[in-house]
């Protein structure tokens, strides 16, 4: 009897189980769920996403570091004196490898016979060389090849040399190049950055082509290569346009209100509030230079609400613009020299309100000054340096004040450079030097007020180049060393050991001083 009921278990149990296999797919399948994207729906999402995580911490690390602004702090980890937590490391992190899923994917559908389109190739080709970009000038060696394929199984992937990355970007931003040349259409709709218009992506594949090129033109093993290509895309415009213009930079531009259910708008405001942007000063370094200026981007002219508002959404304080000192020591009375703040609200100009703010991922003035430093080291000839400087001044003002002229023969644009004392380009000066005047230091002065607001762009560009000369508070750790990269994120060492350990090798090691790859003599 207890056979019995024992067969009969097994079997109500296999006639069971043999149900719950019937029609199960078809049973569990949602009948209007979508299984399958195209690259139209991808492209939007990823930019919002990107831009998003780089705002965030442009505001709270690279300002900081970059003496744009002081966050008044008594504690420890105050990025401004070169010390910051682990875990600071963690959100560009995420966010990028994130999104990078969503760019490569773009191609990959982009290459299937139903949604064959060499333009959306190129696009996200683009892109990735752009968020691989950030992340290896960010972090030094990372994953490369083997990175977003969790899909497929490969869930520690392998940490690429920041050299063999380099290059690789190098090569996708060229058969970008070709890609976006065959014109074919993309949906206006699904590209809130160029609105459809594929050779504005090509220029920018070639324009941030320049910025990669210039980045690791100081190594001795692949410079001469690189000014080759340096050369070649200066001039040869018809076979590797570029921007010509501030209307064809790379700006995603918000749509300026502060409806917070719109996914385009400004994220500053949908994730902080307006006391936010009161706790960090502005910097000495970054104010006063421009106050002395009489710079048309500290217009005072209009008032709004309690204080006066200009196109930098900068609120002129008790003592005028003035600003603190950066790395000052704990103790030291920092916070109360406090003269103005950043404004990000309450006025037709304020950060949060303005739709250029913060979208920048590379702009024409940036792309005046790549040519104007390749020219002062006689790269390229087809223009002078003085001439490509005086450029991306203009276009670096123009981008904030709209009535300033880019024409630089423009009497505005001369008054404001016979005015600005140190603006002049003179061919006098040393074309580098360690402290003091020289051509590098006057090109990345005015570069780093073009970068303003540019993911970690300012940094990158310190880190490269020793400019502009920042000036070096009693309070800063690290031994007064400007952080040479962001460490990996912890959670790395234990969800990929092997391969942490063997990018940790190869780097020299996983600290904040630890130099990448094109930072080594």
């Amino acid at each position: 009897m207890k056979r019995i009921i024992v067969f009969l278990s097994i079997g109500l149990a296999a006639l069971s189980f043999s149900a719950c296999d019937k029609d199960y797919e078809k049973t569990n399948t949602d009948p209007i769920g979508i299984i399958r994207t195209s690259p139209d729906k991808l492209l939007s999402p990823a930019l919002v996403n990107v831009l998003a995580a780089n705002m965030g911490r442009n505001r709270s690390f690279n300002n900081e570091l970059m003496q744009v602004t002081v966050t008044q702090s008594e504690d420890e980890f105050a990025i401004f004196r070169y010390d910051f937590r682990p875990s600071v490391a963690d959100a560009t992190w995420n966010a990028w490898y994130s999104e990078l899923t969503n760019i490569r994917d773009i191609f990959s559908i982009a290459s299937m016979p139903a949604y064959q389109n060499d333009s959306y190739k190129g696009i996200s080709l683009v892109l990735e060389a752009w968020v691989f970009q950030l992340l290896t000038d960010t972090y030094g060696d990372v994953p490369y090849k083997d990175a977003n394929k969790g899909m497929e199984g490969l869930v520690e992937p392998a940490f690429d040399k920041q050299k063999d990355i380099y290059l690789g970007l190098l090569e996708k931003l060229e058969q970008a190049n070709t890609l976006l040349s065959t014109g074919t259409p993309i949906v206006a709709t699904s590209d809130p950055l160029y609105h459809g218009d594929t050779n504005l992506w090509r220029k920018l594949s070639n324009s941030l082509r320049l910025r990669l090129l210039l980045r690791i033109s100081g190594k001795s093993e692949v410079a001469a290569e690189v000014i080759e290509k340096i050369r070649q895309i200066a001039e040869t415009p018809a076979e590797f346009p570029v921007f010509s213009s501030n209307e064809e930079s790379a700006v995603f531009k918000w749509n300026g209100t502060i409806v917070t259910t719109d996914p385009l708008t400004n994220p500053f405001v949908t994730s902080l509030r307006e006391l936010d942007f009161v706790i960090p000063s502005l910097c000495n370094f970054f104010i006063v230079r421009l106050h002395s200026w009489n710079d048309p981007r500290l217009d005072i002219t209009t008032t709004y609400g309690n204080g006066t508002r200009n196109s930098l959404g900068i609120a002129q304080g008790p003592a005028g613009f003035a600003g603190i000192e950066s790395g000052y020591a704990p103790g030291g009375g920092g916070e109360t020299k406090q003269s103005y703040f950043y404004s990000y609200s309450n006025s037709d100009f304020s950060i949060q309100k303005n739709p250029l703010a913060g979208g920048t991922i590379m702009s024409y003035a940036e792309l005046q000054f790549i040519l104007a430093e390749a020219a002062a080291k006689g790269w390229i000839t087809t223009g002078t340096a003085e001439s490509y400087y005086y450029k991306g001044i203009a276009a670096g003002i123009n981008f904030w004040v709209p009535k300033f002229p880019t024409d630089i023969t423009n009497p505005a644009f001369t008054a404001y450079i016979a005015g600005a004392q140190g603006t002049e380009w003179n061919n006098t000066l040393p074309l580098d030097q360690a402290t003091g005047d020289s051509k590098m230091e006057r090109i990345h002065l005015q570069k780093y007020y073009s970068l303003f607001l540019n993911d970690f762009q300012q940094w990158f560009e310190y880190r490269r180049t020793g400019h502009p000369v920042l000036p070096k508070g009693a309070g800063l750790k690290n031994g007064g060393i400007m952080p040479a990269r962001m460490n990996y994120p912890v959670y790395v060492q234990t969800t990929n050991p092997t391969n942490y350990g063997k990018a940790i090798i190869n780097m020299g090691g996983d600290a904040i001083n630890t130099q990448v790859w094109w930072q080594k003599p």
